[in-house]
């Protein structure tokens, strides 16, 4: 690729150039046949845009709230695994490049750079993720994002056990110490057997955690819960019973699951299952502000950014985190003003049509 990247799907082939082929295959892989992985792009671009003409554009704003935080876009950075494997300062630089575009940060408790070596290194909004963890665990990670300035927390819930990525396996993908764990496990990376991330898992991950749990976790926090995997309008109902702050979109990048929906195709039905009583966050196969601009209208209150992050942070550091962001906002920009929308309130339901819209159509 001659010159500098025009769109963010031009970084991933800089981080596939970059990257030792075992990391590149753990951050673009996705479970099993990948069908999920390919569908959650391709939905994408089976949802046209409806425009509205003659409106006055000169002004755009883009800017949102999130939970209470004022953000110049409705972009979450996805809190994502191990990022030193893609460059040397990992989540710091990230983090750092949240900071400098004024958008959430999400902070994997599974990083290799620690919440509190994160939590120093600037000033950005942060939400802490978590998985279902063993109590223990949870409890810890819960005390210390309190003391660190942490603003949220993303229960990740589609991980009872990790999918099957089929390219991990193969290169027998030896995951670096996840330095959040300290103390709590052990964290010595043993190869002997391939693949050590499984047994990770089977030592943080507690198959057991229900909805019930999610009291327990509301019981020993005052921040808000996120819950991150939500997939059905069944399963959204039951998280607003069980009194979250938002609800994300997600299948996990398509890491988890193979054969769940794209993410864009689901969306509909859970913001008409909340009817408006908590945010719902979209989560999977963001590429293009176009993409952005869909999963507004299609109810959602913001997008999380995974992958695309990865791949400026591998290609460029920190710089490239900044500018996958600023190409997303960019394009967003250039999208609403497109479309007549001012401000992204201004972005409705009318201003998108489905596949399943198309087929009743010919019906």
């Amino acid at each position: 690729m001659a010159g500098e990247p025009v769109n963010v799907n031009e970084f991933e082939e800089l981080a596939r150039k970059v990257l030792p082929k075992i990391y590149y295959d753990f951050f673009s892989g996705g479970a099993e046949d990948q069908y999920t992985l390919k569908e959650n792009i391709e939905a994408f671009r089976r949802i046209t845009i409806r425009p509205r003409i003659l409106v006055d554009v000169s002004k755009i704003d883009m800017s949102t709230i999130i939970l209470g935080h004022r953000t110049s876009a409705p972009i979450i950075v996805a809190p994502t695994s191990s990022h030193q494997l893609a460059h040397p300062e990992g989540e710091v630089a990230t983090a750092r490049g949240a900071a400098a575009c004024n958008v959430i940060m999400g902070v994997a408790f599974t990083s290799t750079c620690t919440m509190e070596e994160v939590a120093s290194s600037c000033k950005a909004v942060r939400f802490i993720q978590t998985f279902a963890f063993k109590r223990e665990i949870t409890a810890n990670m819960v005390q210390r994002a309190e003391r660190n300035g942490f603003r949220a927390i993303i229960l990740t819930v589609d991980t009872p056990r990790l999918g099957r990525k089929e390219a991990v396996i193969k290169n027998k993908m030896i995951a670096p110490p996840f330095k959040n764990f300290e103390g709590l496990i052990s964290t010595e990376v043993v190869s002997d057997k391939g693949s050590n991330v499984e047994a990770y898992a089977a030592e943080t991950l507690d198959p057991s955690f229900c909805w019930k749990d999610i009291a327990w976790l509301k019981s020993i926090t005052k921040l808000p819960i996120l819950i991150k995997g939500v997939l059905t309008g069944e399963d959204a109902t039951k998280a607003i019973e069980a009194g979250v702050a938002g609800i994300i979109v997600s299948n996990h990048g398509a890491r988890q699951l193979d054969y769940t929906p794209a993410t864009i195709s689901v969306l509909d039905e859970v913001v008409h299952a909340v009817q408006g009583k908590v945010p719902v966050l979209f989560d999977g196969g963001i590429r293009r502000g176009t993409d952005i601009f869909k999963a507004l209208a299609l109810g959602a209150k913001a997008v999380l950014i995974g992958r695309p992050v990865i791949y400026g942070l591998a290609a460029k550091g920190e710089t490239g985190v900044k500018q996958v962001i600023e190409m997303l906002k960019n394009e967003l920009e250039q999208t609403m003003a497109l479309a007549g929308c001012c401000t992204v309130d201004d972005i409705t339901r009318s201003h998108v049509f489905t596949e399943t819209e198309r087929f009743l159509c010919r019906m």
